[in-house]
């Protein structure tokens, strides 16, 4: 073992990953191929809601190629319920969620007839040979008129809602009651804001092959949850867990898509303990879209007070969420994740938050990335905005007058958590100078004087984000099945090279690399030495996956502290090897030495010795492994400034972003180019859903954007060169000093675009216009007419929303 030159932690390497990746050398799940493997397909259903009177599969049975077709009266005794771990209240209901309709289909997409067969070309085409006939029933699509209860999606419910989760600052002694706060304010505000429903577009398709040989269940996946799927599923089957390996392979993305038990999961395993062969489903872009989790979704009333000098004093959230017909794995907990960043960087008196979640005939929604998060700082970012508007001063001032300062960390918030560090101060000092925020004023002011046609929009977002999901004493006082704690494993191998098995399971964060840098410089051994083991339940026994930005903060303090046992233990026996009292053996670059000699043990020495075990100290096992399971005590939060500057066309409605400073604080920074290859990713979802994606239903429930031909996902021709840069106050609640960053991007961008299009035009008469900012939906709000009356029936739109949040 010899040290590296420079410390890695901070150092800009390229990806360990990239290499197998760049060159065609992966292993996806579609590619894996089996002896006497079958191939799975699956009809769904093209209606929304619908009682299922008869499925003919006689004609596809006889087709070539096919060795069985199933339909959900073949699984009804065992398929179980797909599973929710978010119960959010005692009075929750919760329908049964099959994996295929057995006699009620609820949104369309849902899978009702599978066919069996040698090829996927064969299994594919026998899905046309099916015949289902459909009763179908009232379609609930609008949740407004879903609570009315006039249509019920699930008539044993006898009802459309599913919950109601309230926060209260009073009741929690967090802040003063909000009803009076606003009732004795100078300035209120009301406004009304629609999250449209999105689609993760991950790049790899979802894809499941189960191999029931050798007395288990052998289930690869395409999934950031390898742990946590091969626990549900062994609780929906009553398979053995033991008999149940799950192995994430290479993962092509997942951004929360991919955080589900899929029921294309439940049903491959319960095919290949059925036909005792092999099974494989790979999915479509199209059935991806119908059929797999969408994000969003929300109606959002927020009332804001202030006193008229432009303090803050009370704000009270009232929002709807679409939960879609059933509940996935997390789903009525996605909008209560939100809860507590309403309030974001800002110190208000009084906080109210009052979620309800609705039951509708669409595909069921769950977590996009964010989560929750950026549906609250877009709401938030927006009222900034728009009191500033009402008291006639500039957003930036209004921002700065009410944010927490650095001198006041820790902050308890009125939502109830502790920031530990922050300097927002810093961030946007840095982003203002990155921007030319003065210069672009005065230019603005330019265009507005000579009545330009092509208008200059500046957008603030000042966010904060709470992440790294734990702690498991939070999740389980917010009623979460499962805990927040990560695990880690090192093995220090005789000849020198280290294996690390972690408990995260990376799908295109750059694990490898970044968990190669933290043990190289902890342990003082080449990065090139260090092997990253991880997404096989098999070589990895334990761990609680990858999601909500916690990767790093949490997975790489478990790491930090293994190594941390390891050193320990190689520091007693270089002291029994060198012949020394513990306390006077000193370690750096990777050596062991004696404080004042120049004895000296390297790590690989101790290591050896360790292994060999010929002159143990009395009590010490051979082997230089060690295990650490890390549940911390607080989450973390990263925060920035992100300015947008936008050109409108007023006589087209064309949005083009001309510059995007984004300046984020996410600590103690392992890899620079990871980090920025996150927020660029981040940038780009989170400036589609202002301007381009929104995944629209008809009014009989079908999806009207199932293909990229109608969903509109940016490509890099779409984007600005975006300018990066960073502060850093380290967090306080793990030894790294690690934010997280995979979500940030997403967070603070959508609110940056939108405000900086409507800076753009609000002084032309436009209020509001409802995303996505599509060229259609910008000119028709110039135009000074509600979406609606420009013909957009499928997508809808808000038009312009007066000071009460009604429509104008």
């Amino acid at each position: 073992m010899t040290a590296t030159a420079e410390p890695e932690v901070g150092r800009a390497r390229l990806r360990k990953e990239d290499a197998r990746l760049i060159t065609g050398q992966t292993r996806w799940t579609d590619n894996i191929q089996l002896t006497g493997m079958l191939h799975m397909a699956v009809l769904r259903s093209p209606v929304a809601h619908a009682r299922i009177r008869n499925i003919d599969c006689s004609r596809a049975t006889a087709m070539p190629g096919v060795a069985v077709v199933l339909t959900g009266e073949d699984f009804a005794a065992e398929q179980g319920s797909l599973p929710c771990a978010w119960p959010i209240t005692e009075d929750m209901k919760s329908p049964p969620a099959p994996a295929m309709a057995v006699d009620q289909v609820n949104f369309a997409g849902e899978a009702v007839a599978l066919v069996i067969a040698d090829s996927p070309y064969r299994a594919a085409d026998a899905l046309a040979e099916i015949d289902v006939d459909y009763d179908e029933l009232p379609v609930v699509l609008d949740l407004e008129e879903a609570l009315r209860d006039a249509d019920l999606v699930h008539p044993d419910l006898g009802t459309n809602k599913c919950a109601t989760w309230v926060f209260d600052s009073a009741e929690a002694g967090s802040g003063t009651n909000v009803e009076d706060e606003i009732s004795s304010a100078e300035v209120v505000i009301e406004r009304t804001f629609r999250q449209q429903r999105l689609i993760p577009s991950f790049m790899e398709p979802r894809s499941v092959v189960v191999d029931p040989s050798a007395d288990m269940f052998t289930v690869w996946s395409a999934t950031q949850i390898p742990h946590i799927l091969r626990w549900m599923l062994s609780a929906v089957t009553g398979i053995a867990e033991h008999k149940i390996r799950v192995i994430a392979p290479d993962v092509g993305g997942g951004f929360g898509g991919k955080l589900q038990v899929t029921p294309e999961e439940l049903l491959c395993l319960l095919v290949a303990r059925r036909m005792g062969r092999p099974v494989k489903w790979t999915e479509s872009r199209t059935e991806s879209m119908l059929s797999g989790h969408h994000g969003r979704d929300q109606i959002q009333k927020i009332t804001l007070s202030a006193r008229r000098d432009g303090t803050v004093t009370g704000l009270k959230v009232e929002l709807l969420a679409d939960m879609g017909a059933y509940l996935r794995l997390v789903t009525p907990g996605i909008p209560i994740l939100g809860a507590f960043m309403f309030n974001a960087i800002y110190k208000f008196a009084a906080y109210r938050f009052e979620c309800t979640n609705v039951f509708t005939n669409k595909v069921p929604t769950d977590a996009y990335r964010g989560a929750g998060r950026p549906e609250a700082t877009f709401a938030i970012e927006r009222m900034m905005d728009e009191l500033a508007v009402e008291l006639g001063t500039d957003p930036m001032k209004i921002r700065e007058m009410n944010w927490i300062r650095h001198e006041e960390f820790p902050f308890n918030t009125v939502a109830g958590l502790t920031y530990d560090s922050g300097n927002y101060e810093a961030a946007t000092a840095r982003a203002m100078e990155l921007f030319g925020y003065e210069e672009l004023r005065e230019e603005q002011a330019r265009r507005r004087a000579e009545g330009s046609a092509v208008q200059l929009g500046i957008g603030i977002s000042t966010y904060t984000e709470m992440c790294g999901l734990a702690p498991s004493r939070v999740l389980g006082a917010l009623r979460y099945a499962a805990g927040g704690w990560e695990t880690a494993s090192i093995r220090m191998l005789p000849t020198g090279k280290v294996e690390v098995i972690t408990g995260t399971s990376p799908h295109g964060q750059g694990h490898e690399t970044v968990w190669s840098q933290i043990v190289a410089d902890r342990l003082g051994v080449p990065f090139e030495d260090v092997e990253v083991l991880h997404g096989d339940t098999a070589s990895s026994h334990k761990g609680m996956d990858s999601y909500g930005s916690r990767s790093l903060a949490v997975g790489g303090t478990a790491l930090v502290h293994a190594a941390d046992k390891v050193l320990a233990k190689a520091r007693t026996l270089a002291a029994h090897m060198m012949e020394c009292d513990e306390a006077d053996v000193e370690f750096a670059s990777g050596s062991f030495s004696v404080r004042g000699t120049s004895t000296a043990r390297t790590l690989g020495d101790v290591v050896l010795a360790a292994h060999v075990a010929h002159d143990l100290p009395e009590g010490m096992e051979p082997g230089m492994d060690a295990d650490a399971t890390f549940d911390p005590d607080n989450f973390s939060f990263p925060h920035g400034t992100h300015l947008c500057a936008t050109e409108v066309d007023t006589e087209t409605g064309v949005v083009r972003i001309r510059s995007y400073v984004a300046v984020d604080d996410v600590g103690t920074v392992v890899n620079p180019l990871i980090v920025d290859g996150q927020v660029h990713g981040g940038l780009a979802q989170g400036i589609a859903q202002a301007l381009y994606e929104e995944a629209v239903h008809d009014e009989m429930g079908t999806l009207t954007t199932a293909t990229f031909a109608d969903y509109l996902v940016p490509s890099a021709a779409d984007l600005p060169a975006f300018l990066t840069a960073r502060t850093s106050t380290p967090a306080t609640t793990n030894p790294l000093g690690a934010k997280g960053v995979g979500e940030a991007g997403t967070i603070a961008s959508t609110p940056a675009v939108v405000n900086s299009v409507l800076d753009a035009v609000r002084h032309l008469g436009v209020r509001d216009i409802e995303m996505p900012l599509s060229p259609e939906r910008v000119w028709t709000a110039l135009q000074g007419r509600p979406a609606d009356d420009a013909g957009e029936v499928a997508a809808g739109g808000l038009g312009s929303i007066d000071a009460q949040g009604g429509q104008s």
